[in-house]
């Protein structure tokens, strides 16, 4: 079955699928809340062949079975190869993994012209089912420049009855043309209550901790419970550092150690102009007095996310990250 249901989406698919006005519909909003899970389920909707015009889904005929195991003829879904599996695996889509080369590169986090050539064959096919034929890129900015220009042309006039559901969470990097060739559907945090039941269901302790630490993200916050983050250990993060405590962050992958360290000083700047942190509980964090050395601080972590997914050597980055976080905690609470 497919895991597209989030109950936060059930209203703005409704809404989306009611209001649609175009082949092509760009969902955005923060990371973390849905946006591919809403694509998937408007390509399913679009595809349905027993639920009634601009209706969800029925999850039942032949159409919706074939989307659930993944063997649908007229859906196809661009994403990039390093995003493949665990896109498909949060969907619980199959994913038959190729197996690489060795010396072959990593796999890319762009969406490359080659994937958009083939696209533009199944686009020109006639549809399978005698249906719509339904096309889910995301994350649309991973479209590089080449592979955006390619898309254009079938993006701004498909054949037949070809659709498009894009999925963003960073909708202002991408191409102004290909912005303005689809119809915006907005999607917005969702309400606590709705995210820390859906937390609960899925067996997430301190469930309002990890809510909090990601930003009313709940997707992003069952992410890092499966990671092995309690909410205690986050808590923990800033007294920890504070006292240089490289181990509060050697368990974490660089970019995450990044994030969080930017969310400690985010929180920390806010603290020293006497306003209340958004990521840390309020008894987690010091008082500081000057907001200047939390400043520059940020600037160095803005530079130091740069290559935070490739660092030379990963323990003595994250060596260097905690020395830098204690010295500006310690000159920003004198």
């Amino acid at each position: 079955m497919l895991n597209a249901d989030l109950p936060w989406l059930q209203a703005p698919l409704a809404d989306a699928l009611a209001r649609a006005r175009s082949h092509a519909l760009l969902v955005q909003g923060p990371a973390g809340v849905g946006q591919l899970e809403l694509a998937v389920k408007l390509a399913q909707s679009w595809l349905c062949e027993s639920a009634a015009p601009a209706q969800p889904a029925c999850n039942h005929c032949p159409s919706c079975k074939l989307f659930a195991s993944g063997t649908h003829p007229d859906f196809q879904m661009l994403l990039p190869e390093a995003l493949e599996a665990s896109a498909r695996e949060s969907l619980g889509l199959p994913f038959e993994e190729i197996e690489t080369k060795a010396g072959k590169a990593k796999p890319s986090r762009e969406i490359k012209v080659e994937a958009v050539r083939n696209l533009l064959s199944f686009a020109q096919a006639t549809s399978a089912r005698g249906k719509a034929k339904v096309v889910v890129i995301f994350p649309a900015e991973a479209l590089n420049g080449v592979a955006a220009n390619a898309l254009l042309k079938t993006l701004e006039e498909p054949s037949g009855l070809l659709r498009f559901a894009l999925a963003s969470h960073d909708s202002a990097s991408l191409l102004p043309t290909i912005r303005s060739r689809c119809q915006p559907v907005p999607l917005a945090l969702p309400e606590r209550a709705a995210a820390l039941a859906w937390l609960a269901s899925k067996g997430v302790d301190g469930a309002e901790g990890l809510l909090d630490a990601t930003g009313g993200r709940p997707q992003q916050a069952l992410e890092w419970s499966h990671a092995g983050l309690t909410d205690a250990a986050w808590q923990a993060i800033p007294k920890r550092v504070a006292r240089g405590e490289v181990q509060a962050l050697s368990e974490l992958a660089p970019p995450r150690a990044i994030d969080a360290l930017q969310r400690l000083c985010h929180d920390l700047v806010r603290r020293s102009h006497g306003q209340p942190g958004q990521f840390f509980a309020p008894t987690a964090l010091p008082s500081p007095k000057r907001a200047g050395p939390l400043l520059a601080w940020d600037a160095e972590l803005r530079r130091a996310a740069r290559h935070a997914d490739h660092p030379l050597n990963a323990s003595l980055w994250i060596e260097a990250l905690v020395a830098q976080a204690q010295a500006a905690m310690s000159s920003a609470i004198r």
